[in-house]
């Protein structure tokens, strides 16, 4: 059934100019229609605001303050505004349709994406961002419902009913706007809003593309908001193992939770993430998440594979039956003369004709009635994968996959449907839930394990590698995993990430080779289990030329067995040239050295009570050894 067909809208000519033809969406403070502009012939959508609202001042405001502040950003990437207007109770937006999806859609269809296509979507919307930025608004509202994802891959940011001018007081009373899950901490605590909100709501943005969730979840939207108050946004790799670590580093930037902290606008952080990109390889960047909920084309293939296509508008709504319309009876023909039709044979003909009418009318009625549904079939304890093929065979339609935590339905394997298993359905997309395990599970115990045994042992409990630090130890061989955390055997929920800690092995006393020639130095650090290496570029320093100068790490600092250290030669002391300080006093001629760059020796003579220097070790003018000591005299009796 399509339930568009009970908007008292759709079908209808607002202001006489716009035939509403369908709904799109139903938001808080609007909904969204497909209609038609008949004036200028082409396709849009019409936001009206509700009813109920329209009696409201500052939301019908809000509302007129957002067609005037989009209607100023001239940006491909920013969703358009072309008309504003009233009619009764109904007030709208005319605005730019897209046809396609949200990033919401896509998130839910496919979970984590490959970082590629999660920067494809990003850097559009912070130049969308960034251009509203720069005009002085701020959007306030940046999630993933309000990114949209054209058929043809364009992508464009949306709904800026919550924007408002970057000068304006931007305090609220009485409530925070926007969504729990995406409102930067200043938002929280204080209700003010400028581009650094944007710019956390974008890098919560950019974990939830990278790892499939959202970084802060709780029950209640008070637990949210303490996390969003008192803990920072999680590294991607945590969740997502093996993730660059310039990935982790621009989500950190992007939610600090210091706004000082964070780029100033989207223009900078797009700028930060076009950077961060250039650091990937084209293997970091089409690295498909193991939270992926499925397979993606080959990103050299296609770029927004990721982005599922939707079918064209005019499939999307069920069509009704049409009646059947049986034939009229082909009136008898006329036998030829001499060939009259006697009784018992006229039955026969009749009786044949009765039966096939009777087939015909049934097989309508069949049609009507029961030919045109499908029965959704068992898919009840199959995998994702076999359920999905036995929707196609029965030719339904997946509409999404939800998963769910069962204590007796296996991990992977269907827990329900919807509709259920036996329904008959007319042209109606079906949901699976997937089985996500038990909701508890052990942490398994992979002390000493290596560290590619121990992801694997996590894995097959139904947990995350997480994040991977590594320490000394005397106990564990090094590349063994010294410990987990959480520890062994406790308690939680599936998917959950386990950071390992690895064993770097026994540390090593790094020896201080500074002074040594290099040859001695290497047999030095050799003897210690330890490698090193000479940097192409020598610096001046106290040390004999062709000894080394400086090294790191230091001496007394503990390394693993094979660690480098590197080595700095040096190309002998700087020659400077020394002041000249006869005459002067001692504590002047003192500084004076030292500000050079000497040493300084006072040398008072026997029976010496003056404070005038009469000499010094080296004469002014000359040079002398940057570091080197200037023995000054002062005059005797």
């Amino acid at each position: 059934m399509d339930t568009t067909l009970q908007d008292p809208l759709v079908g209808q000519l607002l202001d006489g100019r716009y035939r509403v033809d369908a709904r799109i969406a139903v938001g808080g403070m609007a909904t969204v229609y497909r209609a038609v502009d008949t004036r200028l012939d082409r396709v849009l959508a019409l936001k009206v605001m509700h009813p109920a609202l329209a009696t409201d001042a500052s939301f019908v405001e809000r509302f007129i303050r957002e067609a005037k502040s989009v209607a100023r950003l001239a940006h491909p990437n920013v969703v358009a505004v072309f008309d504003q207007g009233a009619q009764g109770q109904y007030v709208y937006l005319a605005m730019e349709y897209v046809a396609g999806c949200t990033l919401r859609d896509v998130l839910r269809e496919r979970g984590a994406l490959q970082p590629r296509a999660a920067l494809d979507i990003l850097e559009p919307v912070l130049a969308a961002l960034g251009a509203a930025h720069r005009a002085g608004f701020v959007h306030r509202d940046m999630k993933p419902e309000n990114v949209l994802i054209g058929d043809d891959g364009r992508v464009k940011v949306a709904d800026f009913g919550l924007v408002r001018a970057v000068g304006a007081v931007t305090n609220t009373t009485g409530s925070v706007l926007g969504t729990v899950s995406y409102l930067a901490p200043e938002q929280i605590e204080h209700g003010t809003a400028d581009t650094r909100t944007d710019v956390y709501a974008c890098g919560v943005v950019l974990y939830e593309m990278l790892t499939g969730s959202k970084p802060h979840a709780g029950d209640t939207p008070a637990q949210v908001i303490y996390q969003h108050l008192n803990e920072d946004v999680p590294a991607p790799s945590a969740a997502v193992p093996g993730l660059p670590v310039e990935l982790d580093d621009l989500v950190a930037v992007a939610t600090a939770r210091n706004p000082e902290v964070r780029p100033f606008d989207a223009v900078a952080l797009l700028a930060e993430t076009r950077e961060a990109r250039s650091g990937l390889t084209d293997a970091q960047l089409d690295a498909v998440p193991p939270q992926a909920l499925a397979e993606v084309h080959d990103a050299a293939e296609d770029r927004t594979s990721v982005i599922p296509r939707l079918l064209p508008a005019d499939q999307g709504v069920a069509h009704h039956t049409s009646r059947l319309e049986m034939p009229p009876p082909t009136p008898p023909q006329p036998a030829p003369h001499g060939l009259r039709l006697r009784g018992p044979r006229r039955s026969v003909i009749a009786a044949v004709v009765a039966v096939l009418l009777t087939l015909g009318i049934g097989t309508g009625v069949w049609y009507i009635n029961s030919g045109q549904f499908t029965r959704v079939p068992s898919v009840l304890g199959q995998t994702e994968k076999t359920a999905q093929e036995r929707l196609s065979d029965a030719g339904l339609e997946l509409k999404s996959v939800e998963r769910a935590y069962s204590d007796t339905v296996e991990r992977g394997k269907v827990i329900s449907s919807d509709p259920e298993s036996g329904t008959r359905v007319r042209n109606e997309a079906v949901t699976l839930v997937v089985s996500r395990g038990p909701e508890i599970v052990k942490v398994p115990d992979v002390q000493d394990l290596s560290l590619g045994d121990a992801r694997r042992a996590l894995k097959e409990a139904g947990l995350v590698p997480g994040m991977v630090t590594k320490e000394f130890s005397q106990e564990t061989g090094r590349g063994e995993v010294i410990r987990t955390d959480p520890v062994a055997d406790t308690e939680r929920h599936p998917d959950s990430a386990v950071a390992l800690v690895v064993s770097k092995g026994a540390p090593v006393d790094v020896p201080d080779v500074t002074g040594l020639s290099i040859e001695d130095a290497t047999a030095a650090l050799d003897e210690k289990g330890l490698k090193a290496k000479a940097l192409p570029d020598r610096v001046s320093s106290p040390e004999v030329a062709g000894d080394i100068a400086r090294q790191s790490p230091g001496e007394g600092t503990e390394a693993a067995e094979g660690d480098t250290v590197t080595l700095t030669v040096s190309k002998g002391p700087r020659m400077i040239d020394v002041p000249d300080v006869i005459g002067k006093n001692v504590d002047d001629a003192r500084s004076e050295l030292e500000d050079a760059g000497f040493e300084v020796k006072v040398d008072r003579p026997f029976l010496s009570f003056g404070d005038t220097i009469d000499s010094q070790s080296v004469d002014g003018g000359e040079q002398a050894p940057e570091g080197s000591t200037i023995t000054i005299r002062t005059k005797g009796l």
